[in-house]
């Protein structure tokens, strides 16, 4: 790994920390706070809230700044309202913690890939951001399980107090690692978000948030499922979710491959059509542990490798205007993770058994796959003087590219 990308790395550990040790901790939280788990579980959905109200919010004022600051600034930010999570006397003070807490997430994610994308090798732009999105990807086989153990084995004031120090340790290595690159001195607000105007905008918008919570629907409900369908003990869960975690670090390894061989937008409408049948396989074997156990490291792996390339998808297109637009596919994101356990969760009300989240997942791949292919089809009808090859792969300032 290039060193100048390691505080990019460990700030993604931290957050995919925080993000998902909740789910595992909510009986702990509950129990202590005295509330009930169903209450307690608005503690995921405050951090969703707060990235995709930060993730533009945040870029947009601090978007002037040189990125090493804004990046400084954002986890400062990200470190304290996690102490202050860590020291919440109450479930109301906690709540307004943790949506304090999703504040920096997106803005963070969003200026740490453009950054990504500047310092890399010319052509090893997506790999470059895919190292950035590697430390949620270990946080799901490490960091997860370990704060959900420490929480449910001493206090989960304890796991926040691992989020601070990984938080910590990343403003250091910020400091140290992290060339300073420019501002952007020409920085207009308006013509940013005169970006959002644009048709292509929406489609790789409804892209994300759509497709992407096929990845929700059969994560929420993966314990449940292999519990209840495939027969594992409730003690098994956390080894599933840790082979869940390597599937995503490989895939999203072989995402930024892609991005970088066949084009972003290539790549990521074939990884939404696989990931769409993927999640159907899993309905159809679940009731094998075997078979159940393999489709857990698949589907990791296909849903993840999707991170790089949406990404960069979106900071190819929104020429002068990466860092909002970075941003922003990171709270539509979220919006998927919301989406996701939803409607992934109706076919539960009506009884159905746990394998059909997932098929419900595979349709919001499908529909996040035909938005990709009306996005590439869309950019080929403003380029009719380019071949398809050419609008998909260019890299030039002065092009389009997808």
């Amino acid at each position: 790994m290039n060193k100048n990308l390691l505080p990019l790395t460990l700030g993604g550990l931290g957050i995919g920390i925080t993000e998902f040790v909740m789910m595992g901790l909510l009986p702990d939280i509950a129990r202590d706070l005295a509330v009930s788990i169903p209450k307690a579980g608005y503690l995921i959905s405050a951090y969703a809230l707060g990235v995709v109200i930060g993730a533009p919010l945040l870029v947009a004022i601090a978007g002037k700044y040189p990125p090493k600051n804004i990046l400084i600034a954002l986890m400062v930010m990200f470190t304290a309202f996690n102490a202050f999570s860590a020291f919440a006397p109450d479930f109301n003070t906690l709540f307004i913690a943790r949506l304090l807490s999703g504040l920096p997430h997106g803005a963070f994610f969003g200026v740490g890939s453009v950054v990504a994308s500047r310092i890399a090798k010319k052509g090893k732009e997506a790999q470059a951001v895919s190292l950035m999105f590697l430390g949620l990807t270990i946080a799901n086989i490490a960091g997860v399980p370990l704060g959900t153990y420490i929480g449910h084995n001493f206090s989960w004031r304890f796991s926040f107090a691992i989020v601070v120090a990984v938080g910590l340790i990343t403003l250091f290595s910020l400091k140290a690692l992290l060339p300073a690159l420019s501002a952007n001195a020409d920085r207009n607000l308006k013509n940013e978000l005169s970006f959002f105007k644009k048709t292509e905008a929406w489609l790789i918008i409804f892209m994300i948030s759509i497709g992407t919570g096929g990845l929700f629907c059969w994560y929420s409900y993966i314990a449940p499922m292999m519990t209840s369908v495939a027969g594992f003990s409730a003690d098994a869960v956390t080894y599933i979710l840790v082979l869940a975690g390597v599937g995503m670090m490989v895939g999203n390894l072989l995402g930024g491959f892609l991005a970088d061989r066949f084009s972003p937008g290539k790549a990521s409408a074939a990884l939404l059509v696989v990931m769409a049948i993927t999640l159907i396989i899993v309905h159809f074997v679940s009731f094998n542990p075997v078979t159940a156990l393999i489709m857990t490291f698949v589907t990791g792996a296909v849903a993840f490798a999707l991170a790089a390339p949406i990404q960069m998808l979106m900071i190819n297109t929104a020429k002068g205007a990466e860092m909002i637009a970075a941003s922003v596919s990171q709270a539509s994101f979220n919006i998927g993770n919301a989406l996701g356990a939803f409607l992934g969760g109706l076919p539960l009300v009506y009884h159905f058994d746990y394998t059909w989240p997932a098929v419900v997942g595979a349709a919001m791949a499908f529909v996040g796959a035909l938005f990709a292919f009306a996005f590439i089809k869309r950019k080929k009808l403003i380029n009719p003087s380019k071949p398809l090859e050419e609008v998909l792969v260019c890299e030039g300032a002065a092009c389009d590219c997808i």
